[in-house]
């Protein structure tokens, strides 16, 4: 079993930065790929946003957020990481990181393990 817990979120302006971070206790953190996701008021199913498999070696990112969040792991840490910046209003939602035994999916309903959530706001 593995327990997530997310970290890092708050209320910044646009063009601003935030660190992510999830902390994983539990066995074989290094077995599992893992994503973010985030979820918007109104919207009933979490979007994806960022992946990495269990090495770290291959991510993968949503269009959206391509060039300005950067997914990454340390193994010997037990915590994932996403570096966010160039924020805008639009990325204001609950980020959630997601486990999934062997390798990360796209879709948050594939995976095995949730945290809580941090709340992101970004105003213009």
């Amino acid at each position: 079993q593995l327990m997530l817990v997310e970290s890092g979120g708050g209320s910044v302006q646009a063009g601003a930065s935030l660190r992510l971070s999830c902390a994983a206790s539990g066995r074989s953190f290094s077995s599992y790929g893992m994503g973010w996701f985030r979820q918007t008021p109104g919207k009933d199913r979490q979007e994806f946003v960022a992946a990495i498999d269990w090495s770290g070696v291959s991510t993968t990112y949503a269009d959206f957020v391509k060039g300005r969040f950067t997914i990454s792991r340390d193994n010997t840490k037990n915590t994932l990481t996403l570096q966010m910046s160039s924020l805008e209003p639009e990325d204001t939602a609950v980020y959630y990181c997601r486990a999934r035994w062997n390798d990360y999916s796209l879709d948050p309903y594939q995976y095995d393990y949730w945290g809580q959530g941090t709340q992101v706001t970004v105003s213009a």
